[in-house]
């Protein structure tokens, strides 16, 4: 099993600790000593007080190399044991362990009023152990909210939220796509959505229009907001128009995403560059395309390493940089070999994507065949 390597800890932090432990034994051993009675004694002649020194400092340096060692020891099983816990999770914790000895404090300081420190000390400092402990473990649970809480006051940010987070406020092209039911379905959107009476008026107006394809997208605009309607873990808002003194759709978006504290859901690339400049959080459908998109599509000319025959006769199979598998046409020959080739499809299946190819020069035969 693989154990993390410790640091070697300098042998002067070692001495340092057993020198302070020295110093401890010597006052003690002083403090004893000067008590000491040595009158008709072999070392009468002798100041108790330097007797003291001295015997407390030999017992200091005997003991401090132990206390030192096992120091540091302990220290290094607490760091590896806090490599795995996050800052946030110390500082929520510090945070709460803090409220807990106050509040534990608070509580138990009427049992001073028992008339004897021998029974109100251990009283008072159980309670308050025990709530400091309880608070470290909830501050630790809820370490975003207590730095929240108490991080600006401590110079602390609190941590940053993801606009993902906050309510969403869908604009039209979003509706008009669809495909945000999609993305629902598959538990990437969820919480709070807003749609903006302005927004459901525009596709009213698409649907209503003359023109074949603005009707469409009216149409299935507003089918898709009914839906969401219907979909689990979605909660739709629908809002009156609040802001009358703004008169386009999209500047009506960009000002109640910034009045509601809202992320602005969003296809429209032009939007979302807006939004961004005037600081709403923006969630950007298009962007989001984009990132899942194949990497390669039909024409893309890529080199692959055929490792293996396919199953169909005279395939070759290989694969792309992030694993998709390639099927190269008339590419058996080329196994152990890197080949040139060129993208036919691309088609995605429900484990993953399959690419279809075949050499550069076998598909330049096949057009001219044509």
């Amino acid at each position: 099993m693989f154990r993390p390597r410790l640091t070697r800890v300098p042998s002067g932090v070692v001495e340092l600790l057993r020198l302070f432990v020295v110093l401890f034994f010597a006052a003690l051993g002083s403090l004893v000593g000067s008590r000491w009675d040595l009158a008709d004694t072999p070392w009468d002649s002798f100041d108790g007080t330097w007797i003291g020194v001295l015997i407390g400092s030999g017992l200091g340096y005997a003991i401090g190399g132990v206390l030192g060692r096992s120091t540091v020891a302990a220290v290094d099983r607490t760091e590896l044991s806090l490599r795995s816990v996050s800052a946030e999770t110390i500082v929520g914790g510090v945070f709460g362990g803090i409220v807990g000895v106050l509040l534990g404090a608070a509580v138990a300081w009427p049992v001073f009023f028992l008339g004897t420190a021998a029974l109100g000390i251990p009283l008072f400092a159980f309670v308050v152990v025990t709530m400091g402990l309880l608070g470290f473990r909830v501050g630790a649970t809820k370490r975003e909210s207590m730095i929240g809480m108490f991080g600006a006051r401590a110079g602390m940010a609190p941590p940053a939220t993801s606009a993902s987070a906050y309510p969403k406020l869908i604009d039209t092209s979003v509706a008009i796509d669809g495909r945000i039911i999609d993305v629902v379905r598959a538990g990437f959107l969820h919480g709070r959505v807003m749609i903006v009476a302005p927004v459901i008026g525009e596709l009213q107006g698409f649907a209503d229009s003359s023109d074949d394809l603005r009707r469409a997208k009216g149409r299935r605009g507003l089918e898709v907001l009914e839906t969401l309607k219907r979909e689990p873990g979605i909660e739709i808002e629908v809002l009156d128009d609040v802001v009358p003194g703004v008169h386009e759709v999209d500047a009506k978006l960009v000002r109640l995403a910034i009045d509601k504290d809202a992320a602005l859901l969003t296809l429209d690339t032009n939007l979302a560059k807006a939004a961004s400049i005037a600081g709403v959080r923006v969630l950007n459908l298009h962007a989001l395309a984009l990132a899942l998109r194949p990497p390669v599509t039909a024409g893309d000319e890529v080199t692959v390493l055929v490792t293996k025959t396919g199953k169909e006769a005279g395939q070759g199979v290989g694969f792309l940089d992030d694993g998709t598998m390639v099927v190269v046409e008339r590419g058996r020959d080329f196994v152990g070999h890197d080949v040139h080739v060129v993208v036919t499809s691309v088609l995605t299946t429900a484990n993953g994507r399959l690419v279809f190819s075949r050499p550069v020069g076998e598909a330049v035969r096949v057009e001219a065949h044509r």
